[in-house]
């Protein structure tokens, strides 16, 4: 994996996010769009919560790894960037019901995002976590697990657009 391909990618996925979310008037950001929806700071929340969790995991123990550290990386792509599938958030990483401030959420992204980014340069990259499992997986690289809290960032980016474009 290109280290500074895949910091600049994720840094460009926050900025995005963190753009979008700016753009939000107040009253849109805890508005409902559509039935069965999360608001968009429901939705900004749940990433918090998965990206903040990846920051921890990627700074958890580790072991080295008995099989290729990039092996699930196409899976990760295909499962999350196929915006045709609906999924169902785990438990832990559920948003709460409530109003969410806007400059709560966006100091909490540059927060992660710095940690985020200092993880990709810094840690060795082919070290599998050990941390805990992701559901279905099991434990994975440190190289999966930036891809995989960027492609689910980036999943969740495309869901609040659809989201701005039901609410103007």
């Amino acid at each position: 994996m290109d280290i500074k391909a895949a910091e600049t990618e994720a840094g460009q996925t926050f900025v995005e996010l963190i753009e979008i979310l700016g753009s939000l008037e107040d009253n849109e950001l805890n508005k409902i769009p559509f039935e069965g929806s999360w608001t968009a700071g429901q939705v900004v929340q749940h990433v918090i919560l998965s990206a903040g969790g990846f920051v921890h995991l990627l700074n958890g123990p580790t072991i080295d790894a008995q099989r290729d550290p990039e092996a699930s990386i196409p899976m990760i792509k295909g499962i999350f960037l196929n915006f045709s599938t609906k999924m169902k958030s785990p438990d832990p990483i559920d948003p709460e019901e409530k109003d969410y401030s806007k400059m709560d959420l966006i100091n909490t992204l540059n927060t992660i995002k710095l940690g985020f980014l200092k993880s990709i340069t810094t840690l060795d990259i082919s070290k599998v976590c050990t941390l805990y499992e992701i559901p279905s997986m099991g434990h994975i690289s440190r190289a999966e697990a930036i891809i995989f809290a960027t492609v689910h960032t980036q999943r969740h980016i495309h869901q609040l657009k659809n989201i701005l474009k039901e609410l103007t």
